[in-house]
């Protein structure tokens, strides 16, 4: 493949979102290697990665940047400062990849860096881990010095030069979609030509956004979100699965002075900011949009019968509003037939809020079926393996 043959293009074949990390006590680290293995969803001639500090509030400086021994560039240069609130793109770096390849993307922080920006994903594809040390050009990391994490610090998203039948569709929403179902609709899209995208924010809400550091990992409010998050190459669809937390979280300030009884919209502004915040301006990228639909919330610590007549009529205008490409009814496939207000059988993780691993694949299933034409053969799909 060469970058001058007009039959390839860039195409996002992994990507997360960037929000507000949850720093706790630790809000710097020094001295630590951090390294992300990336299963490769295409074959390609090249890779570009973008480093997202969006979040930040003081520049970070990645020392080195590798993948595997490969160097990856910035303006020529190996050393790269992400300034805050801002997302860097590398060069193109010149490296073959072949569907089915995992990739080690490594980076050195020598000196004090903000670990503000990042965000908590999980499922069977996504995993990281930190090194105490200079390793980023190491073929294993220290046992003894190492550790597995589920955040995904500066790393955005990685982009592949491939074939131009190739294309992203986007996952985005909250903690729902920050857990497993794109993992394994990921995992049913493999061997197809279709990336899964992922960008989604735990506790994120359409309308509003938590302003103090009890919730600052509840991230980014969707007026801010959408547009930067919809930077990805070879998108042609996205799913937005977003709007529980809108309906859940407001208590009172007698309960909670940072979830005021005025955070609680109606149905008619969940149903505005879906469209204005969301629909209107992905239509205008010339992308499709699908609507998906709000999970049951039967048991969880806020639920009572005016929330769950809000998700109702939230969910039917998902369904049958004509502003959609089509709607995946994530709620239909995990709810229970005898009790629709509760998850099925084995499909409830236990807060009643959050599914099953078994429930996320009944997810991934669905979407599936709507958004990738060929799904491979359970024979294709374990010989991709």
């Amino acid at each position: 493949m060469s970058s001058t043959d007009n039959n390839l293009k860039w195409v996002a074949c992994w990507g997360n979102a960037t929000s507000i990390t949850n720093r706790q006590e630790a809000v710097y680290a020094k001295n630590i290697t951090l390294r992300y293995p990336i299963r490769m969803c295409f074959s390609g001639s090249a890779l570009r990665f973008r480093f997202s500090n969006l979040t930040g509030t003081e520049s970070v400086t990645l020392a080195k940047v590798f993948i595997g021994h490969t160097p990856i560039t910035f303006g020529g240069e190996t050393r790269v400062t992400l300034l805050p609130g801002k997302e860097t793109e590398s060069d193109a770096i010149d490296y073959a990849v072949n569907r089915g390849d995992t990739i080690d993307v490594s980076f050195y922080l020598d000196d004090y860096a903000q670990m503000n920006s990042g965000t908590l994903v999980t499922g069977p594809l996504s995993k990281g881990f930190y090194a105490y040390g200079d390793y980023a050009e190491a073929d294993e990391l220290p046992l003894d010095l190492t550790r597995h994490t589920n955040w995904f610090y500066f790393l955005n998203t990685i982009d592949v030069l491939t074939s131009a039948e190739n294309h992203a569709v986007v996952c985005y929403g909250d903690s729902i979609t920050a857990q497993s179902w794109p993992d394994y609709m990921a995992q049913l899209a493999f061997g197809s030509n279709v990336s899964i995208i992922r960008r989604a924010v735990s506790g994120t809400r359409i309308l509003r956004q938590y302003d103090c550091i009890t919730y600052q990992a509840y991230g980014l409010k969707g007026t801010t979100r959408f547009p930067i998050e919809m930077n990805v190459a070879g998108a042609t669809d996205v799913i937005i699965q977003h709007g529980i937390n809108d309906i859940i979280h407001p208590v009172g300030e007698d309960v909670n002075p940072f979830r005021p009884w005025s955070d609680l919209p109606t149905v008619e502004e969940m149903e505005r900011g879906v469209e204005d915040i969301y629909v209107k301006p992905a239509k205008s990228m010339g992308l499709k949009v699908w609507s998906g639909t709000l999970l049951p919330i039967y048991g969880w610590r806020t639920y009572n019968e005016k929330r769950d007549a809000m998700r109702h009529a939230f969910n039917e205008w998902l369904r049958t509003s004509p502003i959609f490409d089509g709607c995946i009814d994530f709620d239909a496939a995990v709810r229970c037939t005898t009790n629709p207000k509760a998850f099925a059988d084995g499909f409830d993780s236990g807060d009643h809020l959050h599914p099953s691993e078994r429930a996320y694949e009944a997810m991934a299933q669905v979407a599936a079926h709507k958004l990738i034409r060929h799904i491979p053969s359970r024979y294709d799909h374990e010989e991709l393996y």
